[in-house]
């Protein structure tokens, strides 16, 4: 009689997933690649520890014309002379599709706001429980060095630090009870409402709704001090909290 055994199966080579990428955008206003270089060598020069090597997707949504492969494939090397990696452009205007076949590189979908925007920290006109996915991600511990804190659909609250190398973000509002050394990102799905607040301020890096800045050294008014960010005109912007 035959008995037929099952050989047992090779291990997996690999693994497909999808998620959200920490990935920067570099949105040109024009294609001179000279210019480009300048700029990003000293924005690069500020933060290396940031720009240096890091992954980006080149965004042509402000250009006053579609641009040929030859403009864009100058503009990608001026990218990567400055010190960054283009993986992509982003996607937008109707030429980018055509013009990523073309350079054999890939469209990079930009992550949309959710339908639904995320709440407000507002208490309820009446006693009524908010629904479970409403209410904000408390983390009482400390997020340490390597740490990524992630509320998706809601506020994020840590009533504790946020180290130096360590990430907290939130589709919604963060708010840090401690210090701020390492990265905060509000509105991470693109909600321009969102804010930032922060008990005392030494960030590494702040963001709202993906507009973004870094600190090699932190401004003399806010080092140390209760801190928020939102967005005017799609700038971002800092104070202290109570004057």
């Amino acid at each position: 009689m035959n008995i037929n055994k099952s050989e047992p199966q090779e291990p997996l080579a690999l693994d497909i997933r999808f998620g959200p990428l920490d990935l920067a955008q570099v949105r040109i206003r024009n294609t001179d690649p000279g210019a480009i270089l300048d700029e990003l060598t000293g924005r690069v020069a500020t933060a290396p520890r940031f720009f240096e090597r890091t992954a980006v997707g080149l965004d042509l949504s402000l250009l006053a014309e579609a641009p040929n492969a030859i403009e864009v494939r100058a503009v990608i090397e001026a990218v990567r002379r400055a010190g960054m990696l283009p993986v992509g452009l982003v996607s937008g205007p109707s030429f980018v599709d055509a013009l990523a076949r073309t350079l054999d590189l890939p469209v990079l979908a930009q992550l949309r706001a959710p339908s639904k925007p995320p709440p407000v920290l507002q208490p309820p006109v009446a006693p009524v429980q908010p629904p479970l996915e409403a209410r904000a991600l408390v983390h009482p511990q400390p997020v340490r060095s390597g740490q990524c804190i992630y509320a998706r659909q809601r506020d994020l609250v840590v009533t504790a630090g946020v180290g130096a190398g360590a990430e907290v973000m939130a589709d919604g509002c963060v708010h840090i009870y401690g210090p701020l050394r390492g990265r905060a990102m509000a509105g991470a799905l693109g909600e321009t409402n969102a804010r930032l607040f922060c008990q005392e301020f030494h960030a590494e890096l702040v963001s709202v709704a993906g507009v973004f800045r870094v600190f090699e050294t932190i401004p003399a008014d806010l080092a140390g001090r209760s801190v928020q960010a939102w967005l005017e005109g799609g700038d971002l912007r800092l104070a202290r909290i109570g004057g």
